[in-house]
């Protein structure tokens, strides 16, 4: 059997999961990677067959996406070319993990395809969406179109909805609590959130930065690049997860049974319904950083309460049902 999975680029989520996922798909034939978008720094440990540019946006410094570093890093007609020109009818299967180039090649090729993602749960009504994003909806829904889905989410929303993927490297992680906090918020400053967690005496804040390529300290707050293994550690040995509205690092820390804070991006509508959907099983949710961020940061600090969730592991059963379902035929049982 030939397999392609496709895989969004944008941010790190996508391809922590994938971590996962590939070892499982390799157990069933031969798996091509594609890649495309501009802003992650988790790799695969395999290589990729395509890695295209793919449409992605930039986080900015000041909670949103910066628009106009997202504008002059488009390249429409190479999108578009990427799209007319992917070679697609060798495959028995194609996976689609948010990924636009693969998605709309299939549509055009007439070929179908099976999202595997956390996006294609908001196909569902019943998933958790703030109200009057309308042209928002529409994005989601056309930039990544697949035929079939299989969706991720913080609940099972809907029959083809499964809880989060957990990685093997997260459930195997041997935790404790050295009372630190870990902080991971992409689209916010790395001075700001130094200057503004500085205030907090008496707690130590651990900072995975995009913009960093050195690790350093000020107070009580270290800065570091974003790493792996490095990120996994600090996650394992901490007290809480400060983040934003992603939804793998959030999924992992409440795994860990860690306290979780959301500060989802300003106007991604992704984040805000990730948010909505954590907030209705306890997490707490600022929606930006403001003069009233250290009240909030301190409310949450001392509160003792912890989400508990049932994160099963059914990677591997799930996989093997996609794989009977959706791939051709003749070559699940040839």
């Amino acid at each position: 059997m030939k397999i392609l999975f496709a895989i969004q680029g944008t941010g790190n989520g996508h391809i922590s999961r994938a971590r996962e996922i590939v070892p499982l798909l390799q157990q069933y034939g031969e798996v091509d990677l594609l890649v495309s978008g501009t802003e992650a720094e988790v790799t695969l440990s395999q290589p990729l067959k395509y890695k295209f540019h793919g449409f992605s946006f930039v986080f900015g410094t000041n909670g949103g996406v910066d628009k106009w570093a997202t504008y002059k890093i488009m390249n429409t007609r190479q999108l578009w070319h990427d799209i007319r020109s992917l070679p697609l009818k060798q495959y028995d299967l194609i996976i689609n993990d948010f990924e636009p180039v693969s998605a709309w090649a299939c549509k055009l090729q007439k070929i179908p395809s099976v999202s595997l993602s956390h996006q294609c749960s908001f196909v569902s009504p019943k998933t958790p969406r703030p109200p009057k994003w309308s042209f928002a909806e529409w994005l989601l829904k056309y930039y990544s179109p697949t035929t079939y889905h299989i969706g991720f989410h913080f609940e099972r929303y809907d029959d083809f909805i499964h809880t989060p993927v957990i990685r093997s490297e997260i459930r195997n992680l041997i935790t404790s609590n050295l009372g630190h906090y870990t902080v991971y918020l992409p689209a916010y400053d790395d001075k700001t959130l130094t200057r503004l967690l500085k205030k907090i005496n008496g707690v130590q804040w651990q900072i995975f930065s995009k913009r960093q390529k050195a690790t350093y300290r000020e107070d009580n707050v270290q800065i570091f690049p974003i790493n792996n293994e490095a990120f996994n550690n600090s996650l394992a040995s901490c007290e809480g997860l400060l983040t934003g509205g992603g939804f793998e690092g959030p999924a992992e820390a409440l795994f860990l049974q860690k306290k979780v804070l959301m500060i989802p991006m300003k106007g991604q509508y992704e984040q805000q319904c990730n948010a909505l959907a954590a907030s209705r099983i306890g997490v707490p949710v600022i929606n930006e950083i403001d003069d009233c961020f250290v009240f909030h940061i301190n409310n949450w600090l001392n509160a003792s309460e912890k989400v508990q969730v049932n994160f099963p592991d059914e990677t591997a059963q799930i996989i093997d049902n996609m794989i009977k379902r959706y791939a051709k035929p003749q070559a699940v049982f040839s």
